[in-house]
Parts: structure tokens; sequence; C-alpha cells
């Protein structure tokens, strides 16, 4: 997918490094992390997008979808950077991840939103899911 001079390539490697700023912009880094370890994360995805600024060179945001394949997915760590946010290139990255969920027959499609992103999402066909909690494990001797 194309648009406004940004390509949003599925990827199956990628610099860490790159990744790694990413997700600083998104405010998921932490320091102690060792960047290789993101080449793990990116073969392991179900999908990992990119999305690529050729004129400057660089990847400008990413997303990725977990999956087992066959029935949920689940979209997660999708950030732009900051100076390419309000143009497009985020529903480029979350449509790029649907299109590959819908032609793999992954149709139950869900995520946890940041707050203030929901009328972003829902303008792309997402509902809350009513009666659901999002929750996480938070193990006390970690």
């Amino acid at each position: 997918m194309e648009e406004a001079g940004i390509e949003v390539r599925l990827v199956n490697v990628w610099d860490v490094e790159t990744i790694a700023d990413l997700y600083r912009a998104g405010g998921w880094w932490n320091e102690e992390w060792d960047p290789a370890g993101l080449g793990a994360l990116i073969a392991g995805s179900f999908a990992f997008a990119v999305a690529v600024d050729p004129a400057a060179e660089r990847a400008v945001g990413m997303g990725r979808v977990i999956s087992d394949g066959v029935s949920d997915g689940y979209i997660q760590d999708l950030v732009v950077l900051p100076g390419y946010r309000g143009r497009g290139v985020g529903t480029m990255i979350l449509s790029t991840l649907l299109d590959y969920c819908k032609t793999a027959g992954v149709t139950w499609v869900a995520l946890i939103a940041e707050p203030g992103t929901e009328t972003f999402y829902t303008a792309l066909g997402f509902r809350r899911m009513e009666e659901h909690v999002p929750m996480r494990w938070y193990p006390e001797d970690w």
C-alpha cells in the first residue's frame, strides 16, 4: 500500500534499532531492554508492517498482528512518528494488517486502544466490546 509517498511493507526482518526508536516514539520502550530481541518479535508476529518514507530513507511507523493464523488476531504496537501523524500513515498500516488478516481468514481482530485514539479506530470499523474488560497479568514475584 502506498499513499503520499509512504510505502507500507509486510516484513519478516527489519533493523532492530529502528524498531526500538518506533517503540520509543510510542512511549513503550524500557531502556533496560535489549533491541536484539526485537528480531524474534518481528519474525514471531503473524504480520509485521513497516511504513517507510523513501524520500527520507527511514521507517516512520509500524504495527503488527499476533495470531495463530486460524482464529483470533490482535493488533499490537501501532505507532507513527510524530512528524508523520495526521497524514494517513496509521490508517495505511492498519488497513494493510487487516487486509492480511482477511486474506488469511482471520476475521475476529481486536485491540486495546490508547486513551484518545478511539475515534481513529472506530472510523476503521472497530467497536467497543461492551461487557468485556481488558485485563493484564501483573505477576507479584517479577
